[in-house]
């Protein structure tokens, strides 16, 4: 039985959890819905796919302390304070009391999304702490019955997004540190200083009193667009009932889209704080991301990214094929940091100018381009330059097709464009419009078709780097930031990297390779392969995975004139990993 009083909260109203419950299991018996076809999943994500751009908000009781307890400073996510701090529930729960949002204005929160150009907004309905930010009627620990706000902040903001024309979404944490019934905890488990009992405890009963909370969440709020799961790593699909919940939450709302989080596959995969290099091939997928370093509100992160790195953030993933969850955290009263807001503000600027090389589009047709990306939408290829070439000349490498325009997005100026033997020059004005990105709209004729090979520099030269690099297999790619750019994750033997090369100064090469290796897994044996021959080398440690040294190769690869393909593939693997590779270069042997 689930206890009735938590640390004075009561938490389950037994009556209707008792209806909830048997309600929930018949929805699951008659409401699964049946298969989709491809055309119609593809109906169902139209939108979402076309939006391209959403506010992610972590909002609860965590903005309170805001990153201190007791006057000290805590490390980790804002959101993640109860966990980071070994805080008691008994502890926690006061917070309750204090949490008094009086500048909250659903209004404002929804203007500013659609002033930034976003077209959904997803919230944290309940974070891994299990506070809720709607009047459940299955617990008192909620923003209703628990605090002096006494307002149900989802109601206000859902009713606000579909005033305003956008899609409402919900966030919701599987993991919950404050339920009774939720395990594990305590002693072997991630949260030792738990050390409520666990007698009574029962696990399948939590996953009939989240599903209650689903169904709330799913049929009182109107048309909700995304179900956002997370917290769903401490168990198994089965001990979720997974496919269970999603059938519930399909029968209530056909339309729903539904993430990987629940440990099912389901509509979109969710990578975090990260751009998969080439994207999620033959997957939908949306890079989650803060604008500082924590989602829930910390007052003392104040490492903002800034204006030029977020707008290329939300460009690449677009070029990628991927969704942008950009994430605000309100403080306790309930105010969007003016920092968020300037910054939501200048994208929504750009975007009012340039949205049409955003929203609707597709994935890049090119491999690489050494001065941007670019997105597409029909025979329009947008090209987005970041850096702008000095010479007034844009190329655009390997294009096949005719092109019958080029003009600049933002004025509509028309620019000559010309066949070059690389595949295409655009004349661009000498000075960049836009010093972020300028949008080149080149129109071709017919479906794209691009035949794309790396060059030698001037003095013969042939420099291959990790983020130009085609990866072959299961877990090798490309990372970068924090002082990574290279080749990683490279833990199985099988796994490859290529690179395509027009060689124009045919001749013999010496290889040098760019790369780390932790001490723990050294001794991998490589072959650097091309034209039908191989030179191979070693991997020695170096002192950590982003400490990079140069390793001149033994011998030398002859290379033919035309299109060459170089490889780099693992001969032997003693440790875990080969090693974090960040370049090869060949140098003409004179």
């Amino acid at each position: 039985m689930m206890s009735s009083l938590v640390g004075g909260f009561r938490l389950v109203r037994v009556a209707l959890v008792a209806v909830a419950m048997l309600t929930c299991a018949a929805a699951t018996a008659q409401d699964a819905p049946k298969a989709e076809t491809k055309e119609q999943r593809d109906q169902r994500m139209a939108w979402w796919r076309e939006a391209k751009y959403g506010m992610f908000i972590h909002w609860g009781l965590y903005a309170v302390p805001a990153g201190e307890w007791h006057g000290n400073p805590v490390g980790g996510a804002g959101e993640w304070i109860m966990f980071s701090g070994h805080i008691p529930v008994a502890d926690y729960e006061p917070l309750a009391k204090q949490f008094n949002p009086v500048r909250f204005n659903a209004a404002e929160w929804v203007s500013l999304a659609k002033r930034a150009g976003m077209k959904y907004i997803v919230i944290t309905s309940k974070h891994h702490d299990g506070f809720c930010l709607w009047d459940s009627k299955l617990t008192d620990y909620d923003v209703v019955d628990a605090t002096p706000f006494g307002r149900d902040i989802l109601k206000e903001l859902s009713d606000e997004v579909h005033r305003q024309g956008l899609k409402m979404c919900f966030y919701h944490s599987i993991l919950d540190w404050h339920h009774p019934d939720y395990l594990p905890r305590g002693e072997g488990s991630p949260r030792p200083w738990d050390t409520r009992p666990t007698d009574g405890a029962d696990f399948d009963r939590y996953i009939k009193y989240m599903k209650g909370q689903l169904r709330e969440l799913v049929t009182r709020y109107g048309d909700i667009g995304v179900l956002w799961f997370d917290g769903g790593w401490e168990h198994s699909p089965e001990e979720l009932h997974s496919q269970e919940i999603v059938d519930l939450l399909r029968g209530l709302q056909p339309e729903i889209i539904i993430n990987n989080r629940i440990n099912l596959p389901q509509d979109f995969d969710t990578p975090e704080q990260t751009i998969p290099a080439t994207g999620t091939p033959d997957r939908d997928w949306e890079t989650c991301m803060t604008m500082n370093g924590t989602w829930g509100f910390h007052r003392h992160d104040l490492n903002w990214k800034s204006v030029p790195d977020l707008l290329h953030m939300l460009i690449d993933i677009a070029s990628k094929g991927g969704n942008y969850l950009l994430n605000v955290g309100p403080n306790e009263l309930g105010e969007i940091p003016e920092a968020s807001v300037e910054r939501l503000t200048a994208i929504g600027d750009w975007l009012k100018v340039n949205g049409d090389s955003l929203y609707g589009t597709t994935a890049s047709v090119f491999p690489r381009l050494p001065w941007g990306r670019c997105t597409r939408k029909g025979q329009k290829l947008f090209l987005h330059v970041f850096d702008w070439p000095q010479d007034g000349k844009l190329e655009v490498p390997g294009l096949q097709n005719e092109v019958t325009e080029a003009k600049l997005l933002a004025t509509g100026k028309k620019l000559k464009a010309a066949r070059s033997e690389a595949g295409w020059v655009v004349d661009i004005p000498t000075q960049a419009p836009d010093p972020i990105d300028t949008v080149v709209v080149v129109t071709i004729r017919g479906e794209p078709t691009v035949e794309y090979s790396l060059r030698q520099s001037a003095d013969g030269a042939i420099e291959l780097r990790a983020m130009d690099a085609t990866v072959h297999g299961e877990n090798a790619r490309y990372e970068s930031g924090g002082d990574r750019d290279n080749i990683g994750y490279w833990v199985k033997p099988t796994d490859w990297v290529s690179w395509d090369v027009l060689v124009e100064k045919p001749g013999s090469f010496r290889v040098k390779v760019t790369y780390a290796c932790d001490p723990a897994t050294p001794g991998a044996e490589f072959d650097v392969e091309a034209g039908g021959a191989s030179v191979r080398g070693k991997v020695r440690a170096t002192e950590s995975w982003t400490q990079f040294v140069d390793a001149d190769l033994e011998g030398a690869l002859k290379l033919d004139k035309g299109k060459a393909t170089i490889a780099v593939r693992p001969a032997s693997m003693p440790g875990y990993a080969v090693m974090n590779l960040k370049a090869v270069r060949l140098e003409p042997v004179r």
